[in-house]
């Protein structure tokens, strides 16, 4: 809180400067002023909150000096200095607003007695005025909320709605014109949770500034509603123009959603619920303005992850490579994003269709090495969060997986069996010879033919032929693929020879396996 002191005899203005220990007082001591006039041109820029000035002076009076200060600030709390015989223009003094006055042989705590009383009224307006507007700004809120956001207001009290939002129904509340909500985010200054709710409380406010709309601020997002012109003062074109204004002024980048507009008061929340769907396209949006009827109309893409797509993925995922994986990842979400029909369900379908895709791979290759019964620990259900963008929220899912496997269930080193082992299980339809898996492994072939038989007990041939018969097993049960298909499925060109083959493992020709399933499931 500041004070000002003015009197144009030096020794006074001096001695009331040094004399109290305004710092003690909680008063900051401005630089004392010779004059009325001094003062006035000082005021405006210098705003102090307490006014001690002589009653008489040259130039100006204390009364003069006290009726223009005031005018400059209504609150302003000004104390006069006077003289016996000036007890007639005190009385003026008190008439014209003057909050007390003082004697000049005032003794000093009699001065420090009366700018604290001057700070105490000072205190409670601050206090009262704080208070109206915080009731004011909590009663907008709720009838922002209730009646926009949630839906729940009931019948609407029109006078409430001209009280505590004049920006939809006030002198502009005029017949024919539209109502529409729009959802605001912004982005541009540091990622400190701080920073982020000073960007969009500046947003709030100059939104409500330069479009005379109302709006209630949320933890990441500003909900505005405002009410379209007939002309094109409130049009798109005119709401761009004000966005990139913010944008420049405040250095940041603004994304809006809008909802759908509507003609009557009752109607709002589905335009805020038509904003609120549309907003949550933000990720899957490469504009920063979009409307709800542009999101409606899509009819939704690719939901299920592809059998290549899959296998793909599965090498990734056994080598255990990061940076490979996140690669992976953001060209297989890009290109959804550029499909024009894709949808939040159509997307969040197909990413939790590669996140099962990464969970049978688990299943698969923990099997394969013998080291299921470890599995006690699965990966968390997956979720597609709006919050994130879906590239960083399925890399996150299929990293921990990936991690899980190489990390704990592995329970340690894996042998080099083991890795050829997983390769196998994951290429069965490929090239699964001992030079390729060789060389996945990193051992000379007869190296690996060596130590694969001495911790398997098996043969590395007879392994893959093994596993790819079980799995040609699989097909012919679940699959009505023609028996050439489920052959080239498990790597085998010639239909004739993997027929033989898996009579030899299995004592029924393909055909034969296959109708006994059938008869028996």
């Amino acid at each position: 809180m500041k004070i000002m002191i003015v009197d144009d005899e030096v020794i006074i203005r001096t001695g009331l400067a040094k004399v109290i220990k305004w710092d003690e007082l909680g008063m900051e001591l401005l630089e004392p002023a010779s004059s009325a006039e001094e003062a006035l041109e000082r005021i405006p820029l210098e705003r102090p909150n307490v006014l001690l000035t002589d009653i008489r002076m040259t130039g100006k009076t204390g009364l003069q000096l006290a009726e223009e200060a005031i005018q400059i600030i209504p609150d302003l709390e000004v104390i006069v200095l006077s003289g016996y015989d000036d007890f007639a223009y005190t009385q003026q003094a008190i008439r014209q607003g003057v909050s007390d006055y003082l004697l000049k042989t005032s003794r000093p705590e009699e001065i420090i007695k009366t700018v604290l009383k001057a700070r105490q009224r000072i205190e409670d307006k601050w206090a009262a005025h704080s208070q109206d507007h915080y009731k004011n700004k909590e009663a907008r809120n709720r009838t922002f909320e209730r009646w926009i956001r949630s839906g729940e207001a009931g019948p609407i009290d029109r006078h409430l709605l001209h009280t505590y939002l004049p920006g939809l129904f006030g002198d502009s509340d005029t017949p024919g014109s539209e109502l529409q909500v729009f959802i605001v985010t912004a982005e541009g200054w540091e990622d400190s949770p701080s920073s982020a709710s000073l960007l969009l409380f500046a947003v709030d406010n100059m939104l409500q500034d330069l479009l005379n709309c109302e709006s209630l601020l949320e933890k990441k997002k500003v909900i505005a509603a405002i009410r379209l012109g007939n002309g094109s003062d409130n049009g798109m074109q005119h709401l761009r123009f004000i966005f990139q204004k913010i944008e420049r002024l405040l250095k940041c980048k603004l994304y809006a959603a809008f909802g759908t507009p509507v003609q009557q008061p009752e109607h709002m929340h589905e335009s805020y619920t038509t904003a609120s769907d549309a907003f949550n396209y933000k990720t899957l949006i490469n504009e920063s303005i979009w409307l709800y009827e542009d999101i409606v109309k899509r009819k939704g893409g690719k939901t299920v992850c592809t059998h290549d797509e899959e296998l793909e993925l599965s090498s990734i995922l056994l080598e255990d490579d990061s940076v490979a994986l996140k690669g992976w990842v953001q060209r297989f979400i890009q290109v959804q994003l550029e499909d024009p029909q894709v949808t939040l369900e159509s997307l969040e379908a197909l990413v939790h269709s590669v996140a099962i895709s990464a969970h049978r791979w688990l299943e698969r290759v923990m099997t394969a090495t013998g080291r299921e019964s470890t599995m006690e620990e699965s990966p968390k259900h997956f979720q597609l969060k709006l919050s994130v963008t879906p590239k960083d929220t399925l890399f996150q899912y299929l990293n921990s997986v990936m991690k899980l496997y190489h990390n704990r269930l592995g329970e340690g080193q894996a042998t080099h069996a083991q890795k050829a082992m997983a390769y196998i299980e994951e290429h069965l339809g490929s090239d699964v010879g001992l030079q390729q898996v060789a060389r996945h492994v990193h051992l000379h072939p007869n190296h690996l033919s060596e130590v694969f038989k001495k911790e398997t007990g098996i043969t590395f041939g007879d392994y893959v032929t093994r596993q790819k018969i079980q799995r040609a097993m699989e097909i012919l049960t679940i699959s009505p693929a023609k028996i050439s298909e489920v052959a080239a499925r498990v790597g085998y060109e010639d239909v004739k020879y993997f027929s033989q083959i898996f009579k030899k493992y299995t004592g029924k020709t393909p055909s034969e396996f296959r109708e006994t399933a059938v008869n028996n499931g």
